[in-house]
């Protein structure tokens, strides 16, 4: 690609014509060409069990609410309103956010270094000038040098170990050049030119990049440039010891905020006539650049997936959280959940999304 530069309630919620709380126009699944049948049917399993804890599914075809459902109302955090913690759903919306500081001048391009953008800081505990030149567009891909693995309990970066220091940007910055041995695919060899390593740490640092770069707290500039035009009110950052809003996760946002979130990129960056986010942005945020695992490519912190013969892009978070954007169906999809301690939860909700979303698509 070229490079770019750019200056329920456990009844179903009545569905019938805009919805003032989530400014997306509404209609019946049939209207859309959706089974409401399958739907129910979908809904009936969630609350018999067989999905273990989902808490919400929202469904938006053709840009229109056609499903939305709650299964946790009635607790003080459950409903419509609750701000779901969706884990790393949160790192989707920090590269939009670099996406904006991109398109205001803020950041020249994906390809800018990220060590201007982090003046004042101490000295590297483990410098090495290869460290330099790590650049914005290497934390959105999950392909730094850094030694820096959040599946491997042994790395050296693992999210974890993180947590237990004040310094998270610090953390980052500190660790070791990652090694390659013969059994390692280098970048060179590797499908788009990177070695894909998931990394909470280097998007929690990608937040201070684009803070740095805006010169204001990136609450205020997300607030400002992505929040304030899609109507979103009430998130709560999770923040460092230090103060540091935490883009690599935690961010409170409501299940039909999640929603515009997905439908915003579906759109190309529109929401309600605006332009929100450059066209062009979303268009590499939503190709491949990393090969994440044999079935999956990454893109700027949002998962490449097929799902029933169809591709997707995907916000994805512990627990099987997630906003699935199908763009040959018109289709956006959230499911949050409560499901971190039981296995294979991402694949409980991807059974959820084929089984049941996509399979009430009617011919």
């Amino acid at each position: 690609m070229k490079r770019f530069l750019f200056a329920a309630a456990l009844a179903l919620t009545p569905l019938s014509g805009a919805s003032a709380a989530s400014d997306m126009p509404s209609a019946a699944p049939a209207a859309e060409g959706m089974s409401a049948e399958k739907l129910q049917a979908m809904s009936t399993a969630i609350k018999a069990g067989q999905f273990q804890k989902v808490t919400s599914v929202l469904v938006a075809r053709h840009g229109k609410l056609v499903f939305e459902a709650y299964y946790d109302e009635g607790r003080p955090d459950g409903g419509a309103e609750a701000r779901r913690n969706t884990r790393s759903v949160t790192k989707t919306v920090t590269a939009m956010l670099a996406g904006a500081a991109i398109a205001r001048g803020a950041i020249p391009s994906v390809d800018a270094p990220i060590k201007p953008y982090l003046k004042g800081r101490p000295p590297a505990a483990a410098p090495d000038p290869r460290k330099n030149k790590v650049t914005v567009e290497d934390l959105m891909t999950m392909s730094s040098i850094a030694e820096c693995d959040d599946d491997n309990q042994f790395s050296r970066g693992n999210e974890e170990r993180m947590y237990l220091i004040e310094d998270w940007v610090g953390f980052y910055l500190d660790l070791p050049v990652r090694g390659f041995p013969d059994w390692a695919p280098k970048p060179a060899d590797a499908p788009y030119g990177r070695s894909f390593s998931y990394c909470t740490a280097g998007v929690t640092t990608l937040g201070a990049v684009v803070q740095g770069a805006v010169g204001k707290p990136l609450p205020a500039f997300a607030r400002e440039t992505l929040f304030g035009p899609l109507g979103i009110e009430g998130e709560r950052w999770q923040v460092s010891p230090l103060g540091l809003a935490q883009g690599g996760g935690g961010l409170g946002l409501r299940s039909r905020d999640l929603l515009k979130l997905g439908q915003l990129y579906l759109d190309g960056g529109k929401w309600n006539g605006e332009q929100v986010l450059p066209a062009a942005f979303v268009a590499a945020a939503t190709a491949p650049h990393a090969n994440a695992r044999p079935d999956t490519d990454y893109g700027y912190l949002i998962w490449l997936q097929t799902f029933s013969g169809h591709k997707a892009w995907a916000m994805s978070g512990t627990g099987g959280n997630k906003v699935v954007i199908v763009p040959d169906l018109g289709i956006v999809a959230v499911i949050t959940t409560v499901n971190f301690d039981v296995r294979q939860p991402h694949a409980i909700s991807e059974r959820l999304l084929t089984e049941h979303i996509l399979a009430a698509v009617t011919p």
